[in-house]
C-alpha cells in the first residue's frame, strides 16, 4: 500500500523545524517489513520527449512498485544534436535557447525546461508515488538556480523537493526519513546536489552535522541510510584493481590499466575507474557511520555495483535515448528487520515501444573472480577491446 498521505516526512532532523518550502507525505516501511526505492535516472530530454524515455519510466514504475522514486539528476538537457527518429520533433533537442552571439534566453530556455520537467512528472505522477529529486550538472546548465527548481517541481503534488544545507554553492540537499513499524525513524535517504561538477566540502560538512544531529536523537545509534546523488563521489574507483590490458574487463584509466573486482563488484561497465582514492565525502560518511549504500547516474552506459570498506556504490543506467544505451533502472528492497540486507537489482530496458517490442529484463550479475588464464583467441578480443577503451579515454 502506497504512502503517501498528509503527515510530513517522519522528524526532518528530527528537531528542527521543517523548511517552508517542503512538502507534505509521509515514507514508511510497508505492513510486511518492506520499503522499495525506484532509482530512475537521466531522463535527459526536452520539450519533445522520447517515446521510448517516457515508457521506460512508466515500466519501470510498473515493474518496481515502488514506495519511493528518486531520480537522480539531469532530467533536462540543455543542448545536443542526434535524437533523429526519438521523438516528433528530430533535430530540436535540448531546452537551451540561445541567440547568435551564444547569449542564453533565459525566458525561453526556462519555458522548454517547463515543458521537459512536466513530461517526466505527468508521466509518473498517476501511480500516486512519491518522487525525489537530486539535481544533475545539465539541469544547472539552463540557468536556473535552486531555488527555481524547488519553485518548478514543487508544482507537482507527487514531487518532493526541498533545500537543507543553505550552501554558498546553491547546492539543493536534503534528507527523507522512513518511519517503522514503531513509528520512529529507521531508514534515511540522502539526496545530493552534484552541481555543475561534484559535491563541495560545505555540503558535506552539511551532511556530517545532519546526520551527527539525527544518531545523537536517536539515543546515539546511527540510522542507516543510503545516499542518491548525480555525479559519482570518485571512491567507486576502489570497485577496480590494476591488470594486464589482456584481462578480460580491462579498460584504460591515466595510461594504466584496470578492471572491475569481481570479487567485490559485479556489472557492466564501460569506462575505468581510478582506484586508491578516498572522498571528503566518502570519509564523512564512515565517520557518521550511517551510509550502507551510494548510487549514482551521470554516466549514463555504467551499470554495476560493489561493496568497498563496508559501504556499496553503483552506477545506475541513464534512459536518455539520443545517447547509446544500455539504458535502465535501479530497484531496492528495504527490510526493516535487518535494513543491510537488501536486495539491489539492476533492469536493463530494450527494445522500441512504437514497434511493440519494447522489454524490461532483470540483470544477472556474476560474483566469480575474472579467468587467470585465457585462451589465445580471447586474450586477443580482450587486447582490442582494451586498446579501444585507451582511445575513449583519450578522446573522452
Amino acid at each position: 500500500m502506497k504512502k503517501f498521505l498528509a503527515l510530513f516526512l517522519t522528524a526532518v532532523l528530527l528537531s528542527a523545524a521543517l523548511p517552508a518550502s517542503a512538502k507534505e507525505t509521509e515514507l514508511a516501511f510497508r505492513e510486511d517489513g518492506s520499503f522499495r526505492i525506484l532509482q530512475i535516472s537521466d531522463p535527459q530530454d526536452d520539450a519533445f520527449p522520447a517515446w521510448d524515455m517516457l515508457n521506460l519510466l512508466k515500466t519501470a514504475v510498473k515493474t518496481a512498485d515502488p514506495d519511493l522514486i528518486v531520480l537522480s539528476g539531469d532530467l533536462v538537457e540543455d543542448k545536443r544534436v542526434g535524437d533523429l527518429g526519438i521523438d516528433g520533433e528530430p533535430g530540436r533537442e535540448g531546452v537551451n535557447v540561445t541567440s547568435l552571439t551564444g547569449e542564453l534566453n533565459a525566458e525561453k530556455t526556462r519555458l522548454n525546461a517547463e515543458k521537459a520537467v512536466d513530461a517526466v512528472m505527468r508521466t509518473l505522477e498517476p501511480f500516486g508515488v512519491p518522487v525525489a529529486v537530486a539535481l544533475g550538472n545539465n539541469d544547472r546548465k539552463v540557468g536556473l538556480t535552486g531555488a527555481d527548481w524547488i519553485e518548478i517541481l514543487s508544482r507537482y503534488d507527487n514531487c518532493v523537493i526541498f533545500d537543507e544545507s543553505a550552501d554558498e554553492a546553491d547546492g539543493v540537499d536534503y534528507h527523507l526519513t522512513v518511519s517503522g513499524a514503531n513509528g520512529g525513524p529507521a531508514f534515511n535517504v540522502w539526496l545530493m546536489d552534484t552541481l555543475r561538477g561534484g559535491i563541495s566540502d560545505e555540503q558535506v560538512d552539511w551532511y556530517r552535522a545532519a546526520s551527527k544531529e539525527m544518531t545523537a536523537a536517536n539515543g546515539g545509534e546511527p540510522i542507516p541510510a543510503m545516499v542518491f546523488q548525480h555525479i559519482q563521489a570518485p571512491d567507486i574507483g576502489n570497485l577496480f584493481v590494476p591488470c594486464s590490458p589482456a584481462d578480460t574487463g580491462a579498460r584504460c584509466v591515466k595510461g594504466g590499466w584496470v578492471r572491475l573486482n569481481t570479487e567485490i563488484a559485479g556489472g557492466y561497465n564501460f569506462y575505468g575507474w581510478e582506484p586508491g582514492v578516498t572522498s571528503y565525502e566518502f570519509a564523512a560518511w564512515k565517520e557518521c557511520g550511517d551510509v550502507i549504500g551510494a548510487y549514482f547516474g551521470h554516466q549514463h552506459v555504467e551499470g554495476f555495483s560493489g561493496v568497498w570498506d563496508g559501504v556499496e556504490m553503483g552506477f545506475t543506467y541513464g534512459c536518455e535515448m539520443a545517447k547509446t544505451g544500455p539504458y535502465g533502472f535501479r530497484v531496492i528492497t528495504l527490510h526493516e528487520d535487518d535494513i543491510t540486507k537488501y536486495e539491489n537489482v539492476l533492469y536493463r530496458y530494450t527494445g522500441n515501444v512504437r514497434l511493440g517490442t519494447a522489454a524490461v529484463q532483470a540483470e544477472t550479475v556474476s560474483s566469480s573472480a575474472a579467468p587467470t588464464a585465457l585462451a589465445p583467441m580471447l586474450r586477443f578480443f580482450n587486447l582490442f577491446r582494451s586498446l579501444f577503451s585507451a582511445l575513449v579515454y583519450l578522446f573522452s
